[in-house]
């Protein structure tokens, strides 16, 4: 049975300057100075930029779809300037509808920069965080809010520091599995459905509901409560998808992988996720195939593949005796 993929990839093309604040408020320390009225207005990047250049009055790359970052230099070179010219720079910046101005340091907006930001309806905030920190930590941020996401029916465990996503049709045991692991010392990260993100085009991150958070299904069981049964390390708020394992049912005559030689994979919100389909079938130890299977997959990242390194030998063992 093929894994499920809801048909519902989102990819994030836009935030509201409204959104960022009320999600980020708290962790970038912001605080609303002027230009309320334009907190409708949309991010459409996920950088920031400093516009010093733009202040010179050159605009010909100017990054306008970005929140504009004022930092000590750009603040004391608007200080120098007279009120006149200090309304002209940053008018022809407002004009290009930024999103909105972030002024780092808490320092103080002039009346005139207000003044702007009202009438172009433009949010200028402010922060005490430095230049350098905020930057950091509103990539941070906005990377994860434009992060294309989905949902997989799978139960996602850290198995030994490998995010191991363990799928199959209802009813064939991965929740019996998971529940094996966990015993073994090994964390929950969601069960039955999984929140996919895909952070920065390099991984893809995988979390739980807000609400199923810590708790599994088991049927004969109910609902358990994994944090009070097994402790509160035995529960992970996300983690790295590096293996998804597909439980099959058995049947007499299937294909079994026995070499191992040829790696499968399945493609999540555009990126190639290493996949293993065992088979399920009376007598076999499935929690400890995965634990198996999430130890091969970190000796495969360090540069170790057994299969490989046997085919290796046994070719080299049959031209050694056919001489």
């Amino acid at each position: 049975m093929p894994i499920q993929q809801k048909n519902n990839a989102k990819f994030i093309e836009s935030v509201s300057v409204r959104e960022f604040y009320d999600s980020f408020k708290e962790p970038l320390e912001l605080d609303l100075v002027a230009g309320g009225a334009g907190l409708d207005k949309t991010i459409r990047e996920r950088s920031l930029n400093r516009p010093a250049l733009a202040m010179t009055g050159y605009f010909k790359f100017f990054a306008r779809r970005r929140i504009q970052l004022l930092g000590a230099g750009e603040m004391a070179y608007l200080r120098d300037l007279g009120q006149d010219e200090e309304a002209r720079v940053l008018g022809e910046m407002f004009k290009r509808k930024v999103p909105c101005i972030v002024v780092s340091r808490n320092l103080a907006p002039s009346k005139i920069m207000k003044a702007l930001a009202d009438e172009y309806a433009t949010p200028l905030i402010r922060s005490p965080q430095k230049s350098k920190t905020f930057t950091t930590e509103a990539t941070l941020l906005l990377e994860e809010k434009f992060a294309p996401r989905t949902h997989i029916h799978g139960t996602l465990l850290d198995v030994r520091g490998i995010g191991t996503l363990i799928c199959g049709e209802s009813g064939v045991g991965k929740s019996e599995c998971a529940l094996a692991l966990i015993e073994r010392g090994h964390s929950l990260v969601a069960d039955d459905l999984t929140h996919v993100k895909r952070l920065s085009d390099r991984e893809l991150m995988g979390t739980s509901s807000e609400l199923s958070r810590g708790y599994m299904e088991c049927r004969g069981l109910g609902i358990i409560n994994i944090a009070e049964l097994f402790g509160v390390r035995s529960v992970r708020l996300n983690k790295r998808i590096d293996v998804i394992i597909n439980f099959i049912n058995w049947t007499a005559g299937m294909n079994e992988d026995r070499t191992g030689l040829e790696e499968n994979h399945l493609e999540v919100l555009g990126m190639q996720v290493p996949l293993i389909e065992i088979p399920v079938r009376p007598g076999r130890d499935m929690a400890r195939l995965v634990e198996v299977a999430a130890m091969m997959r970190s000796l495969k990242q360090m540069g170790h593949d057994s299969a490989t390194e046997f085919n290796e030998r046994l070719i080299a063992h049959m031209r050694k005796g056919s001489k």
